[in-house]
């Protein structure tokens, strides 16, 4: 491991969450904060997943899902929606090769229908180029929502009791689990929020149910390694009974 990737002794490696899920806010005002334009402080954003995600890896993190594009960001100005999808393109063409060497698979989750056919294609083959390296899994969430996804998992057990392939009755927790988007992924054991915010905004809904919570102020372009220290020291220091009481 890189000198780099040592974490203050407090954290040892069985601490470390085997999923790591990141809602990356704050880019508009940090670019504001600099007197600088929004675009500034999206592409200074896109700038820190790479960093972020080589860190992820060397410290042995299984699975990482950035919350990259919402349902709801749609309906943020066209001019902004244009750059965001923009920097989306630059990432899945520039981006891929350097991912790839590191043995890290790239994962898709949301509808992306609403996307234009060349993003769609650039998605799939990003998928397809690293579906076999096993170091880690980056799970980018595009055209993602909690709700639509916990729907999209009822419509398809719905579709199976139709066709007769499944007792409505025997519709439990892990089946719905299987339905949603990261059914391949163990559930996030650490979501973290930067910039400020303390809410989950529609991210992950079903999946976060018992992953801790770290909200921080500092802005995404500034979330670098020394941030992602502190948050997985946080991380290690808490007691997860997942509903238990605790010992003592």
């Amino acid at each position: 491991m890189k000198e780099s990737a040592a974490l203050s002794p407090k954290v040892e490696p069985a601490l470390v969450p085997r999923h790591l899920a990141v809602i990356m806010d704050g880019n508009h005002r940090w670019a504001r904060s600099r007197g600088l334009p929004g675009s500034a402080g999206h592409r200074a954003g896109a700038r820190n997943v790479r960093p972020v995600t080589e860190f992820a890896a060397e410290l042995g993190i299984e699975a990482l899902t950035l919350f990259a594009f919402s349902t709801e960001n749609w309906n943020r100005p066209r001019r902004e929606v244009s750059l965001l999808l923009a920097l989306m393109r630059r990432m899945l063409k520039e981006d891929v090769d350097e991912i790839d060497r590191n043995n890290v698979r790239i994962c898709i989750i949301g509808d992306r229908n609403r996307f234009s056919p060349d993003i769609r294609e650039l998605m799939r083959s990003a998928e397809e180029r690293t579906r076999y390296n096993t170091r880690m899994t980056l799970m980018i969430a595009a055209n993602y929502g909690g709700r639509w996804d916990i729907v999209n998992a009822c419509r398809l057990l719905a579709e199976q009791a139709r066709d007769g392939l499944l007792d409505p009755a025997d519709i439990d927790e892990e089946m719905v689990a299987r339905s949603t988007s990261l059914a391949a992924a163990p559930p996030p054991d650490l979501c973290i929020r930067t910039g400020g915010e303390c809410r989950i905004s529609n991210f992950l809904l079903w999946q976060l149910a018992y992953a801790e919570l770290y909200f921080t102020e500092t802005y995404w372009p500034d979330f670098g390694v020394d941030a992602l220290k502190e948050a997985l020291e946080s991380f290690a220091c808490r007691q997860r009974r997942f509903g238990r009481r605790s010992e003592g």
